[in-house]
Parts: structure tokens; C-alpha cells; sequence
């Protein structure tokens, strides 16, 4: 199923555009529909031969750009936390750093950037066989003395592997 997210996104902020504009239509509207002049007071203050739209209007607007500064100042906050937390991570993956170096120089151990240069070593030989059971002789007595067996050895052409093979014991 394809990701909408980009396309809700596209839609609510087409419809935030629409909202907008008949917001605008309505208010501008509402404007030239009520031109008659009104005195307000409160308390001391006083204003004369003020527009009705301006009673009804004013007081919205200022909500609205209130709302937009502290949304702005919000995002503005959200955004230094944002960059003083990614700065500290960025120290502690630098102190991570210095003290793996530290621990790998105290235990002796080679740094994991040292094997990421270097080429990777051959995969050590397999251990010889291991020799086969003593078969019974002629005479019925099994021979088990190391010299009995031949060991032959050969490197193998692929990887550097050495192969083993161990031969029947001789009968001398």
C-alpha cells in the first residue's frame, strides 16, 4: 500500500488554504455590511466613531496572531531542545569513543579500527585427523605406537587450507 502521509499532508493544507480565503471573504463581507460608527468605553478609556466590524474583527485577528507567536515561539523552543539534545549525543558518542580506546590500550586488545583496515587473516589449519583404530596384524596383537601411522600432508590450491590425510600403519 503506497504511503499517504504526503498526500493527507497535501489535503489538510489545501483545506487550511480554502478556510482561510472564505475566512477572508467572510470578514471583508462582514466589513462593508456593518459601516455604522458605535462609541465603546470601558472604565476610563473611551473611543468614539469606531466601525462595528472593527468590534467584532480586531479581537480576532489579535487571538489569531497571539496563537501564531506563541505557536512560532513554541516551535522555536522545540527546535533548540532538538539541536542541544543532538549535541550531546554527539559528545557522548565521543566520549564512547575515547574510552573504548582507552579500555581496548588497558586490556592490550587491538581497536576495532584496526581490523577494519587491515586485510583478514587466513583462517587458521584444521587440526590433523585424528588416526583411525588400530586394525588387528596377522599375528592378533593391534599396533598403537605413533610411529606406526605415516602422516602426509599436501596444500590445497583454494583458499590456503592445508589438507590431511593419514595413511593405513605400515607393517614393518
Amino acid at each position: 500500500m503506497p504511503d499517504l502521509s504526503h498526500l493527507w499532508q497535501r489535503f489538510v493544507l489545501a483545506v487550511t488554504l480554502i478556510f482561510g480565503v472564505a475566512l477572508g471573504v467572510g470578514a471583508t463581507v462582514f466589513a462593508y455590511s456593518n459601516t455604522t460608527q458605535v462609541s465603546l468605553g470601558w472604565s476610563i478609556f473611551h473611543i468614539n466613531s469606531v466601525p462595528l466590524w472593527s468590534v467584532a474583527l480586531v479581537p480576532i485577528a489579535l487571538i489569531l496572531l497571539v496563537g501564531t507567536l506563541f505557536h512560532w515561539f513554541n516551535s522555536l523552543h522545540h527546535f533548540t531542545e532538538h539541536m542541544r539534545h543532538r549535541r550531546r549525543v554527539h559528545d557522548l558518542e565521543v566520549e564512547l569513543a575515547t574510552v573504548r580506546k582507552h579500555l581496548d590500550a588497558t586490556l592490550q586488545m587491538p581497536g576495532q579500527s584496526d581490523t577494519t583496515a587491515s586485510e583478514p587473516e587466513p583462517a587458521p589449519a584444521p587440526p590433523p585427523a585424528l588416526p583411525e583404530p588400530a586394525t588387528a596384524s596377522s599375528n592378533g596383537a593391534a599396533k598403537t605406537e605413533p610411529e606406526a601411522l605415516e602422516v602426509e600432508s599436501k596444500p590445497s590450491d583454494e583458499d590456503g587450507a592445508v589438507e590431511t590425510q593419514t595413511a593405513v600403519p605400515s607393517e614393518s
